[in-house]
This record gives structure tokens, sequence and C-alpha cells, in this order.
């Protein structure tokens, strides 16, 4: 907690949500509310869906929803989550998935390398531990991109994919995200092409058990152009600052002070 000499700073967790109305209560009541001195608040971007994900993320205790009244995809939808933590003033940002196949009570252990300065940017990695469950053609196509990105940046980590992730405020000001369908390899080709330390941090994995993954055969066709026009893009001077005016976003709510 905050004491009288020493200010308090803050972190927001990102969750993207699409018709997760079954599990985003449960994703933001694990999210713990202080970590050391770092106040902790919760942003709910609700990426069109047409079930009741926004109201049940308000009345959970979400911090912040946002809404887009169409499907937007998750690249465009996490970028525009991350920049608005920036504008918001946190001093760092996480960003979870809401379906809970990622533990949200792990999130101290995924923010520890930042708030003691050995990393800008972290990855929750579910293969630093042994993973149940995983359907095998998920775990080829990660094995096979975070190769892909290993060889690129010249840099080993082992889950290239994960949507378990945290970022100090330089990250968070730097960042750009270059397709709307996905960021998991733009992200992190971006932010450490940019000289941005990264570290892994090993975390715990449980299997979706409701609502729908969006990877589908089609995914290798959408994320490799991506892949190269980030990697034909340069890093520097691109987006800075403050979020993106969304489109099709119809309102925003702000549930708690």
């Amino acid at each position: 907690m905050m004491t009288a000499n020493k200010p308090t700073r803050s972190c927001i967790v990102v969750i993207p949500a699409h018709n997760e109305e079954s599990s985003i209560a449960k994703v933001i009541g694990k999210v713990p509310r202080w970590i050391n001195d770092v106040e902790v608040r919760i942003l709910v971007v609700n990426d069109g869906s047409t079930d009741q994900t926004e109201l049940i993320a308000a009345s959970a205790g979400a911090d912040y929803v946002y809404s887009y009244e169409q499907n937007r995809g998750l690249g465009a939808v996490i970028y525009f989550g991350l920049k608005q933590a920036y504008a918001l003033g946190a001093d760092f940002a996480v960003m979870i998935d809401a379906d809970d196949e990622y533990p949200a009570d792990e999130i101290p252990a995924v923010l520890q390398p930042i708030l003691e300065d050995q990393a800008d940017y972290v990855m929750g990695s579910r293969f630093l531990r042994p993973v149940q469950g995983m359907k095998l053609y998920r775990r080829l196509g990660n094995y096979c991109f975070t190769w892909l990105q290993c060889c690129l940046l010249m840099k080993r980590f082992t889950d290239g994919q994960s949507g378990f992730r945290a970022f100090n405020r330089r990250a968070l000001r730097d960042l750009d995200i270059i397709h709307d369908y996905n960021y998991a390899q733009v992200l992190t080709l971006n932010l450490i092409r940019q000289g941005h330390r990264m570290v892994e941090v090993a975390i715990s994995y449980q299997t979706r058990i409701a609502g729908d993954s969006f990877i589908r055969w089609y995914y290798v066709l959408k994320v490799l152009p991506a892949i190269w026009r980030e990697l034909t893009t340069s890093p520097h001077g691109r987006v800075k600052g403050q979020s993106p005016t969304p489109l099709l976003f119809h309102m925003s709510i702000q549930s708690h002070s």
C-alpha cells in the first residue's frame, strides 16, 4: 500500500474480450488490486460482443470498459487498450486474456522483472513449465512461430504466442501493432527492434473451457504478411503516446474512480 513519503505507482491490466460473458467476471476477480506500492486498475476492451460481456465486466469491478460496436480484431483492441493505459497515466501495464486460460493471480510474478528494472517488456511463458491439454495444432503452431521470431531477432525465447505480457511506460509509449487481426508476433518484433529489454517468466496454463478461440486455419495467411510488413517498416518514429481514435466506438464506462 501507499506510504506518506512514497507516491503510488499505477498498473493497468488490459483485458480484450469478445463474447466472454462466462469467464470475464472470474478473470477480473482474480486480478490483485495492489502489488506492493503499485495500485492496479482494470481496463476491458469489448470487441463487438453480442452477449453480456460489457455489462458483466462493468458490474464485476472493471474500472474502465470500452466497447466497439463491431468486431475489430485482437490486434486492434490490444493496441487500443495498451495505448489507452498509457494515456491514462499508467506506469506499467499487463495484458491478459478474458477466457481464464492465463492465471490472473500470477500478474505480480509477470510484472516483477519490470518493477526490479530488469526488463521493459515481459512475456509469460507456458512452456517453461510442463503444459497439459493444449491441442496439438496450437502447440505446433506456437513452436513454428516462436522459432521464426527467434531467428528474426537472434534471441532465444520459448513462447512467442503468449497472451500474458507486461510493459513499462517506455514500452507502452513506443509500441506499435501493425495488424488488426493479431498482435503476438509483430508486437515482440516491434519492441525488441527498438531496443527494449525482454525477458520471459514461467506461468501456469489451463485450456479454455468456454467460448471459442479466434485461431483458425487461415491464421498463417494473415500473420506472415504482417510479420513481413513489420520487418520492412522502421520501428522508430511510428506511433508514440496516446491511444488512437477508435473506429465504430460507441461508449466508455468508468465504473470506479
